[in-house]
């Protein structure tokens, strides 16, 4: 290819670095789901039996954010059309239970600043990833997470090989009894202070596979994650907008 033709295959592509991620809004991204205030049909059960993860509670209408696969079944099989989805990535929270949804909570509650995590790692943040049995989808994105588009290197956040090196533990997947040892050795090798970021469906809650006797998950009941970010797979910007809110950057 010559110096021209990649010079317009460059600007055929426009810029396509976020500048600021947390006014970033994907097109096509199914993201935060919206429940109308409204009654549902008498003894209507359609969009609890399509959920494939059970995510979806009723009386009153709930979808668990953390179990939430994004699949949309739900919205599509909703005769009196309550549910529905936005392209809103900024899905993170520091709480568990503040990932339930319903009609009186549009939203997860915003991630609580941690000023000591910010006096630590505001200026410098090591990630070490593990998939702990994950499908790979959550982990491409956390890898996205550090590219050209995403950029979250410019606040000094990355990932890095060595947990000897981490700050947080970036957690994919359901935790399979395969990966439980080795995911209780990446957490020990690493130093004080360190923390656990819980990325995706299958790492927050199972997901799909949650009961499924191939798990062993007594890590976060003794671990408990100081950041929750949902998706299936989690959105990087989910991930750089939810780290970025903890630290207390101003991006």
């Amino acid at each position: 290819m010559s110096l021209f033709q990649s010079i317009h295959v460059r600007k055929s592509q426009g810029s396509q670095f976020i500048p600021n991620p947390r006014t970033a809004q994907p097109p096509g991204f199914r993201g935060l789901p919206v429940l109308r205030d409204a009654p549902c049909r008498e003894h209507c059960r359609s969009c609890a039996d399509a959920c494939p993860s059970e995510a979806v509670q009723l009386a009153p209408l709930q979808i668990d954010l953390g179990r939430c696969v994004l699949c949309g079944d739900c919205e599509s099989s909703c005769p009196e059309q309550i549910i529905s989805f936005t392209n809103q990535v900024q899905l993170a929270t520091t709480e568990r239970d503040h990932l339930m949804l319903s009609a009186t909570r549009p939203a997860p509650d915003p991630v609580k600043v941690s000023a000591e995590l910010h006096r630590l790692f505001g200026r410098s943040m090591k990630l070490r990833s593990v998939s702990a049995g994950g499908c790979n989808g959550c982990e491409l994105e956390v890898n996205a997470s550090s590219n050209v588009n995403f950029d979250l290197g410019r606040y000094g956040i990355d990932v890095v090989a060595s947990p000897r090196h981490a700050d947080a533990l970036v957690l994919t997947g359901p935790i399979t009894r395969n990966m439980a040892q080795a995911l209780e050795l990446c957490w020990l090798a690493m130093p004080e202070p360190r923390i656990v970021i819980a990325v995706g469906a299958c790492a927050i809650s199972g997901g799909v596979f949650a009961g499924s006797e191939a798990l062993d998950r007594s890590f976060l009941e003794r671990f408990k994650p100081s950041l929750y970010i949902p998706g299936c797979p989690a959105h990087p910007l989910t991930l750089v907008c939810g780290i970025l809110d903890l630290l207390g950057i101003v991006s």
